[in-house]
Order: C-alpha cells, then structure tokens, then sequence
C-alpha cells in the first residue's frame, strides 16, 4: 500500500511553517494517541503515521530531501521507508517535554516502560593544579590529597546491615517509578521513596547510615605528561564520589594552571623572551648566551647592526607537544637598552661619534626624513 503524502497525513500545505507543522502534530498526537484510543490499530496506526511524518518535515535536512525526492529518500531496507524500528516516543516528548506514555511506548520495541532508575554513580569532582612551567615542560609525578567518599567496608557499598537485605519499596511496588492520571494523560516519575531503585533498606548499615559510603581523605598519584598547557583536563576514572547502594563511583577531573615565569612567556608549544643588549653590541656585533627552558643555555650570534626588536629562532628548544616527540620553538627578541647615567668620559666619547654620524649609518633615520621633508613641502 502507497504511503500517503507526509502533508497530506498532518493536514498541512507544503509551505506550512516550522509551528504549523509542529501544531499539527500535537493534535493528531492528542487525537489518535493510544493511551486514549486503547485497543483500537487504526487509532494507533494513524498516531505512527503522525510520527513519522512530523519526524521528516520538523527537520530542516530531512524536510528538503523529502520535498526533493519524496518517500524515495528515506527507503530503506526495514520494509518501511526506513522507519521500521523507528521510536515515536522520542518525536512525542519532544512536543509535550515529558514521557508521560512510558508504559505504552514499551509496546512499540522501546526500552523505557517500567524501566527501573538504576544509576546511583558517584559523583564527579574538580581537583585544581598549579604547577610551573619547568614542570610542564618535564612532566612529573604528582601527589593529590583530597577528601572524598569512600565505599563503605562494612555493607561492602550497599547501605544494608551485615546479614540484611532490601526489601521491595513500598511505594512503587519495586518497580521504581510512580504515575499518576491527568485527563487521559498517565504521568509517570521515578519514585521519591526509593529515588528509582524499586528497593528500600529495612535495617540501614550502622557505620554509613544506609548510604553505602563514607567520607574519607584520600591520597593517589597520577603522572602529569609533558607540554600540559594553562587549561589542560586530565580525567581520572573511578577515582571521584563513591555511588550509593553499590553504584558505580565518579571520575576525577584535575584541571592544570602553569604559573606565569620569570623569564619564558608561552603561546602554545612555542616560547619567547626579550633579550636585552646593549648600544655597543648591537651596533657592533656579539655572541651572546641566552637560558632555555631545560635549564641549559644556547648560544645566539647578534649580527652587526642588529635593530631594536629583532626576533632570532632557536628551533626545538620551545616546549614538548603532548600527542607526538616534537618540540616548539624558542623565539629571542633583541631589546637594544640605551645607556643611563654616563660619566663624562662617556659623553665626549659620544659627542664625538655623533659628529662622525652621516646617513650611511642610519639608513632608517634618513629614509624619515625624507619622507617628512616631503609631507612638509606638500
């Protein structure tokens, strides 16, 4: 049999907006639902129907392919355009927000009705640390002290005294959840008795109070690896909040500041600092030792002439990439410092070469002036 036209079955028009559509649906969902029309297959088949259509044209990809190449573009192999396993519980909570048909979507295949709330995990937690940046670049063993919860030995985690059991709660018959009828509408919640586990304690565990768990100052070590960045999350699996009634525990999350340094600035793997040399040297010329962050020293040729700000590469002496063996660049910049407080040998010496200056030994100085003398005479 055909598939009617996705239009055709909300009863909208092709140029319908975003809203109609999805106005549409919820009163087709509303009319044709089954938990109003029990037992009743053309009700239900229609309310799939509703489904599946508003599934194809609330989403913008799916609505151009469909107005492209029609049913054609959702074949597939499970005899019904590509729908057969489809869950039209998710399309209908997108509409009303909740899950109030739980027990009814059970019936079409899906895995929510009667399903017991059973995740009780721990926890996670935040562990700040500030290391500095030699040990960002070398990596290290480091300790964390903190204080968490523990799984309770006595009840071995399940909040039970030794020799006890629970028992089915009372409320909810042990099914963990609860509902309640609103109109036609069947809402079901976990219950707030056994928080969703179906079970309750009859004789709580005297060392942990039923909760399964108890506080505790722990102490482990994890490896920093090298090149950690400002904001890098190392994750610790297990390590965070122990579950309650045996549930499983929390992860660990050790969230890494490096201080700024003395020297060495950071961008990434690359690292930079300003070198300062004197009038003399950069007019002239030297070889100079500048720090690396290994604690070692490199040697770096300063040319003659060399300007205020000029930058000199040192490759593979940056920091260390976490993902492979390669290391980042060191990047020097030459800060000519000019002299303060000069004897008077000093200042004739001076005067003397200024009288000696000419426009071959400052190119920049006279290119300037050019350009000023002709802004001038414009």
């Amino acid at each position: 049999m055909a598939k009617r036209d996705y239009y055709e079955v909300l009863g909208v028009i092709k140029s319908a907006s975003p809203e109609e559509i999805k106005k549409a649906y919820r009163k087709q969902a509303i009319k044709y639902h089954p938990d109003k029309n029990k037992g009743d297959k053309a009700a239900e088949a229609k309310f799939k129907e509703a489904s599946e259509a508003y599934h194809v044209l609330s989403n913008k990809e799916r609505r151009t392919n469909y107005d492209q190449f029609g049913h054609a573009a959702f074949d597939g192999t499970g005899g019904r355009g590509g729908f057969s396993n489809f869950d039209f519980s998710n399309i209908f909570s997108d509409i009303f927000g909740s899950d109030p048909f739980d027990d009814f979507f059970e019936g079409f295949g899906g895995s929510r009705g009667r399903r017991r709330s059973s995740n009780f995990r721990g926890a996670d937690l935040r562990y700040d640390l500030s290391i500095s940046l030699e040990d960002a670049y070398n990596g290290k063993k480091q300790e964390i002290n903190f204080s968490s919860s523990d799984k309770c030995r006595t009840c071995n985690g399940s909040g039970a005294e030794p020799g006890s059991k629970p028992v089915s709660c009372s409320a909810c018959g042990g099914q963990g959840q609860v509902r309640s009828s609103q109109g036609f509408f069947t809402i079901q919640q976990t219950c707030p008795e056994c928080a969703g586990s179906g079970e309750q304690i009859s004789s709580p565990c005297k060392e942990c109070r039923g909760m399964g768990k108890k506080q505790t100052q722990k102490k482990i070590f994890t490896n920093i690896p090298k090149g950690v960045d400002d904001g890098t999350r190392i994750r610790l699996s297990g390590k965070g909040e122990a579950g309650i009634k045996g549930g499983g525990n929390g992860d660990l999350y050790i969230f890494v500041s490096v201080k700024l340094h003395s020297i060495f600035k950071r961008s990434e793997e690359n690292l930079f600092f300003e070198f300062p040399i004197s009038l003399a040297d950069a007019t002239l010329g030297t070889t100079v030792e500048v720090p690396t962050i290994d604690g070692g020293k490199a040697k770096v040729k300063i040319p003659a002439g060399t300007q205020n700000g000029k930058q000199f590469r040192l490759r593979g002496k940056g920091m260390p990439m976490m993902r492979n063996k390669n290391y980042g660049d060191l990047y020097i910049q030459a800060t000519t410092e000019v002299p303060v407080s000069l004897t008077k040998e000093q200042k004739n010496l001076l005067e003397q070469f200024k009288k000696l200056e000419d426009t071959k030994t400052n190119p920049i100085m006279k290119d300037f002036f050019e350009k000023a003398k002709r802004f001038w005479k414009n």
